[in-house]
């Protein structure tokens, strides 16, 4: 075991990852949000440019830029969640998150119901409409360079608000797979660009990132598999061809509640591995962030083990 069983050094470790994890929260976290704020901002520019600077809200032009519904909804006054303008426009329950999700409508909903409910977000929208953001629209007049400025300005906060925590997240898990790849190449690992290849097929001394693994379902007749994603999988240089591979999830937190919320995906996930790949595999946990000791006991009686982000040179300790 690297870390399961060093019971007694827990606690120093989640007050140190909590450090570097607060640390780098203070420190790169607003350019994270800056940068994505000012990507969605030219976003919501594009499709105000699209709907004619909003005096075209109308089925045909969600039709043709279902994108900007997901902005409109942020135009509003109050802004509306997804499913709070299903209820107000009647919709069809999966339509909205369907359309949100894949940039299209439902492949098998009827043209005329597809209409029926972008005529429906429509209206809703045109009720709605926060005027103090889009003067324009009060007066009648054209919006000035100035006024569109603001207004996209306005409803991509409104955005990145919305989602400040998956933004979070995502340059969370950006950083920590840039840190594995780092210490990989200095070992002379290579990354494998093409996620379709098997397990099998992986070359010694290589490494992947979002890998689906085809694993057997448990307590399910033999057979019936299931792709389960794993974020890194390391063939070590110097095992058989034939050696299980090292299998990673990143995990990082900004708090511990949320932790122990989704605890049992990752002993669920370790379980499928087993099934597939013998009592012996072991999922390993990457982990930045507030992880108490409740979290960890979880973990490690689940068989599952880990490396701390600010102790990243315990992965030499997996044969790397």
């Amino acid at each position: 075991m690297i870390n399961a069983d060093k019971v007694l050094q827990w606690k120093k470790d989640i007050e140190v990852s909590v450090d570097f994890y607060n640390e780098w929260f203070i420190n790169f976290a607003p350019k994270a949000y800056r940068d994505t704020r000012a990507h969605t901002a030219k976003a919501v520019l594009e499709s105000l440019e699209e709907l004619n600077d909003l005096t075209e809200i109308t089925p045909q032009k969600l039709l043709q830029n279902p994108e900007a519904i997901a902005i409109l909804r942020m135009c509003t006054i109050p802004p509306l969640a997804r499913d709070r303008l299903t209820g107000l426009g009647h919709l069809n329950r999966s339509f909205l998150s369907t359309v949100e999700e894949t940039g299209g409508c439902p492949p098998k909903m009827k043209k005329a119901a597809v209409y029926a409910n972008l005529e429906a977000i429509a209206a809703v929208i045109q009720k709605l409409i926060d005027f103090d953001i889009f003067p324009w629209l009060r007066n009648g007049s054209a919006p000035t360079e100035k006024e569109l400025f603001r207004a996209s300005s306005v409803v991509a906060d409104r955005l990145c608000g919305a989602m400040a925590n998956p933004i979070i997240r995502n340059a969370q898990e950006q950083r920590q797979l840039a840190r594995i790849e780092e210490f990989l190449s200095q070992k002379g690992y290579q990354k494998v660009a093409d996620r379709h290849i098997s397990i099998e097929k992986m070359a010694q001394g290589t490494f992947t990132f979002r890998f689906n693994v085809k694993a057997n379902l448990t307590d399910a007749p033999i057979g019936d598999t299931v792709n389960i994603p794993v974020d890194v999988v390391i063939k070590r240089k110097n095992a058989p061809q034939a050696a299980t591979p090292v299998f990673i999830e990143c995990k990082s937190a900004g708090d511990f509640t949320n932790t122990n919320k989704r605890r049992k995906e990752e002993a669920i996930k370790a379980a499928q591995l087993r099934n597939t790949f013998g009592k012996d595999c072991t999922l390993y946990l990457f982990l930045c962030g507030y992880f108490d000791s409740g979290y960890l006991g979880y973990e490690a009686a689940e068989g599952i083990d880990w490396v701390w982000e600010h102790r990243i040179g315990d992965l030499e300790l997996l044969g790397i």
